[in-house]
């Protein structure tokens, strides 16, 4: 006996025609809303399948169309700022006629996993939110459908890319803490996260650029952890360097907090700016000045690569920048300590 904790059945086109009495020809005629039916019959047979809670499958209607028109998106479940892009593509590709499909990428859920789920839903087009696979493997990839990465630059003939220009964007985090009076600036970088490596590129050349030999790199990451990590060993330095600039908002925030928690006034004794500018960084507690990455930009920009790829017969690769802004707000502040 199935217990009344037990999942209900969903309901089938078979069940809606026995329950409105009408075959499931008929049924098919309605829900699909093609000719071949009364108005009166119409109304009568949506309103017992919404009684019934009856929704038409979506993937056996896929299974039967010789394109799915769907576009999936892989990210990874524990960055902030990929929900702001995955926000953005829906409201890009949707009136393009084009659903989306998201497939998550967690500790217990490997890229390469989630990019297969969304093959086996016959998605025409990928779009890869800061994927940290292998060139190579991107490539193969790129031979079944069009694919786009987001967030990262890919050495490929192959792939399309569209990302934020980050080596203007550490010049202009860099820029501002000089222009408050910083010279001891510290940086946490990225290491192998996507977008690591261009960040410290442009960290370098705008210490180059200002004259800081007082500059620091220390190991960061793209977690909160990651930034409590580095902020034990940045307290004690705490005078000597005077700001720091995290990889991202996540980095930034666990070294905010911990700092904040061992009583060191933010921004009065020390600096911190974030990276993406994503909604965590709004927050009120945190009130982090950072570079922002405009994800309604990027996302746009990512469909219509894909849209040109399968609408137009795109074959030419491209690689877009978009340009950072920098959003100040109350984690920054004027150098106190003697230079």
């Amino acid at each position: 006996m199935v217990g009344s904790d037990s999942p209900e059945r969903r309901p089938t086109l078979t069940d809606l025609a026995r329950a409105a009495g009408v075959s499931v020809a008929l049924a098919s005629i309605v829900m699909r809303d093609a000719r071949g039916a009364s108005e009166a019959t119409r109304a009568r047979v949506k309103a017992i399948a919404d009684e019934l809670g009856y929704r038409p499958d979506r993937r056996a209607k896929l299974l039967r169309q010789s394109r799915s028109r769907l576009v999936g998106v892989t990210f990874e479940v524990q960055q902030v700022f990929h929900g702001d892009l995955i926000e953005g593509i829906y409201a890009a590709a949707e009136p393009a006629g084009y659903g989306v499909l998201l497939s998550g990428v967690a500790p217990g859920r490997s890229e390469a996993r989630a990019i297969g789920a969304l093959q086996d839903d016959r998605c025409e087009a990928l779009i890869l939110l800061g994927p940290r696979m292998a060139t190579g493997r991107l490539n193969d990839i790129a031979k079944r459908q069009p694919v786009v990465v987001v967030a990262r630059a890919v050495r490929s003939s192959a792939i399309d890319c569209v990302r934020v220009d980050d080596v203007v964007g550490m010049g202009l985090a860099v820029a501002h803490l000089v222009d408050l009076g910083h010279r001891r600036i510290a940086y946490l970088d990225g290491g192998s996260a996507p977008g690591g490596r261009e960040r410290l590129r442009g960290f370098d050349l705008a210490v180059a650029r200002h004259g800081l030999s007082g500059a620091v790199v220390l190991p960061g990451g793209p977690g909160e952890e990651d930034g409590v990590a580095a902020a034990a060993g940045l307290l004690p330095q705490v005078g000597r360097v005077t700001a720091a600039i995290a990889f991202n908002d996540r980095c930034a925030t666990g070294l905010l907090d911990t700092f904040v928690r061992a009583g060191i006034s933010v921004p009065e004794q020390f600096s911190i700016v974030g990276y993406d500018d994503s909604r965590l960084s709004r927050i009120s507690y945190f009130d982090l000045t950072t570079v922002g990455q405009d994800p309604v930009e990027l996302a746009r920009r990512s469909v219509d690569r894909v849209l040109a790829r399968l609408e137009d017969g795109a074959t030419d690769r491209q690689d877009q920048l978009v340009e950072p802004v920098l959003q100040i707000r109350g984690t920054s502040g004027p150098c106190r300590s003697p230079v």
